[in-house]
C-alpha cells in the first residue's frame, strides 16, 4: 500500500486496530496468500502508527498489535477463525482503494470500516447467473484448448452449465458444498459416459477435464507452493493439503462414476482424433478470458486487461511450444517463461497503476496452473496404472516448481512494491 503521510497516529487505538483487523479480514476472504496479506496489513500498520505481527494461514489469522508511540507496554492479540479465501478481484481492488483513501486521510477511519463491511453484500441474481455462464464458457473453451472435437465441446459445455448451475444452488447450503466436488465429478464423468455410449463417441478424458476445469485446485496448489518457497510454511502446507483434498474427492466421484458404468454395463467409445481448424483455438482462448474474468469476479471496467492477461500468458506459453502438459519429460520452459512474463507485467502495472497487481497475475497464471494435471495423476493412480500415475505425477511437480520459479524471478525482474 502506498500514500502520504497523515496524521492516523491521532486516531485511537482501538480504532486504528479495528480498521486493520477489518481490512485483514477481507483481504483474506478475497484469496490473498499468505506472503502478500502479511506484507500488506504490515505495510498498512506502519502508516496508521501501529506495530502489527500478522500471521495468516488459509483458515485463520492471528494479529498482534502495539502502539509504538505511547510509553505503555500493551498489545492485543485478535485471533480471528476464517473460511478458506475465493478469489474476488473486484471486491480486492475495491478494498484496496478504501485503505488508500483512509491512509490519505480523506476517508476517516470509521467511515473506511463501514466501507469494508459494506463489501459483504450477497451476489446479485444477475452476478449468479453470469457466474454459471462462465462455467458453460470455460468448459466449451478449455475443451477447444485441449484440441478437443465439436462433440466434444458441446458435451463439455452443457455439463459445466449443469455443475455451474449446481455450484450457484449448492452455495447456499454449507452441508452441500462439502461434498460437492466429488459429487460433479460423479455426475459428469457418468453423463459423458453416457453420451459416449448411446449417442456419439468422445475423448472421455478432455471432456471430463474441460467441464471440471473451475474446480480444479491448479491456483490453490501454485499458490500453496508459492508459500512454500516464501518460508510461510504452515500456511503453504495447510494449502496444499486443501488443494490435495480437493483433488481426491474430484476423482473419487470420477473412480465411482467409472465403477458404475462398468457395472451398468455401458460401453463409451472413444473418438478418433480430429483435426480442428486454427481459429478455434483462438476463439476458445477468448471464451476462457472472458470467462475467467466473470469467474474472478473483476470489475467489469477492467475486463479488457483481465483478458488480456490470460491471453498473455497462454501467448507466452503458446510460443514456447508447450501447452499444459511439459511433455517428454523436460523442464517445461513455456510454463517458466510465461510466469515470468506475467508477474513482471503485473508488477509494472501496479507501480504505474497503484492499483492491484492481482489484476494480471492471477488470470494470467489461470491457464498455466496444472490442475488437470494433478486430477488425471491421483486418478491413475486410483485405477492402479502405477506407472504412468507416476510419471504424471511428476510432470505435475515439474509445471509447479516451473511455475513457481517463473513468478519468483519475474518478482526479481521487476521488484513489486505493492503487495497485493
Amino acid at each position: 500500500m502506498q500514500a502520504a503521510t497523515t496524521g492516523m497516529g491521532r486516531e485511537s487505538f482501538s480504532a486504528r486496530v479495528d480498521f486493520l483487523v477489518e481490512l485483514a479480514r477481507r483481504l483474506h476472504a478475497y484469496g490473498t496468500t499468505a506472503q502478500r496479506l502479511e506484507g500488506a496489513i504490515s505495510a498498512v500498520a506502519r502508516r496508521l502508527n501501529l506495530e502489527c505481527d500478522p500471521w495468516s494461514n488459509p483458515t485463520g489469522l492471528i494479529l498482534t498489535f502495539s502502539d509504538p508511540t505511547t510509553s505503555e507496554l500493551t498489545s492485543i492479540t485478535r485471533v480471528i477463525r476464517l473460511e478458506p479465501g475465493d478469489v474476488d478481484l473486484g471486491k480486492l481492488c475495491r478494498a484496496d482503494a478504501i485503505a488508500e483513501q483512509v491512509l490519505a486521510g480523506t476517508l476517516d477511519l470509521a467511515s473506511g470500516k463501514q466501507s469494508l463491511r459494506a463489501l459483504d453484500r450477497p451476489p446479485r441474481p444477475r452476478a449468479q447467473r453470469m457466474t454459471a455462464l462462465s462455467f458453460v464458457l470455460a468448459s466449451a473453451a478449455v475443451a477447444g484448448l485441449l484440441h478437443a472435437g465439436w462433440p466434444d465441446i458441446l458435451v463439455a459445455a452443457s455439463i459445466g452449465g449443469l455443475i455451474g448451475v449446481l455450484h450457484v444452488l449448492g452455495s447456499r447450503h454449507p452441508r452441500v458444498s462439502e461434498t460437492f466436488d466429488a459429487l460433479a465429478a460423479l455426475l459428469a464423468t457418468l453423463i459423458a459416459a453416457a453420451v459416449a455410449t448411446w449417442w456419439v463417441p468422445l475423448s472421455l478424458s478432455s471432456v471430463v477435464v474441460a467441464a471440471l476445469i473451475v474446480l480444479l485446485p491448479g491456483l490453490a496448489l501454485t499458490n500453496a507452493v508459492a508459500e512454500l518457497t516464501s518460508n510461510h510454511l504452515v500456511s503453504g502446507t495447510a494449502r496444499f493439503a486443501g488443494a490435495v483434498a480437493s483433488l481426491f474427492k474430484l476423482t473419487f466421484g470420477t473412480v465411482v462414476a467409472m465403477q458404475l458404468v462398468r457395472v451398468l454395463g455401458w460401453n463409451p467409445i472413444e473418438a478418433a482424433p480430429a483435426p480442428q481448424p486454427q481459429w478455434v483455438e483462438w476463439v476458445a482462448l477468448l471464451l476462457a478470458s472472458y470467462s475467467f474474468a466473470v469467474l474472478f469476479r473483476a470489475p467489469l471496467k477492467d475486463y479488457p486487461l483481465v483478458m488480456f492477461a490470460s491471453a498473455l500468458g497462454y501467448g507466452v506459453t503458446r510460443l514456447t511450444g508447450v501447452w499444459l502438459l511439459p511433455g517428454h519429460g523436460t523442464f517445461p520452459l513455456g510454463v517458466f517463461l510465461a510466469g515470468l512474463v506475467v508477474t513482471a507485467a503485473s508488477n509494472i502495472y501496479a507501480r504505474s497503476a497503484n492499483r492491484p497487481g492481482a489484476l494480471i497475475r492471477v488470470p494470467g497464471i489461470i491457464l498455466l496452473v496444472p490442475g488437470s494435471i494433478g486430477f488425471r495423476s491421483i486418478t491413475l493412480l486410483m485405477e492402479h496404472d502405477m506407472a504412468v500415475g507416476f510419471a504424471t505425477a511428476m510432470s505435475l511437480l515439474a509445471a509447479l516448481i516451473a511455475l513457481v520459479a517463473g513468478v519468483l524471478f519475474g518478482n526479481l525482474l521487476v521488484a513489486p512494491r505493492r503487495n497485493l
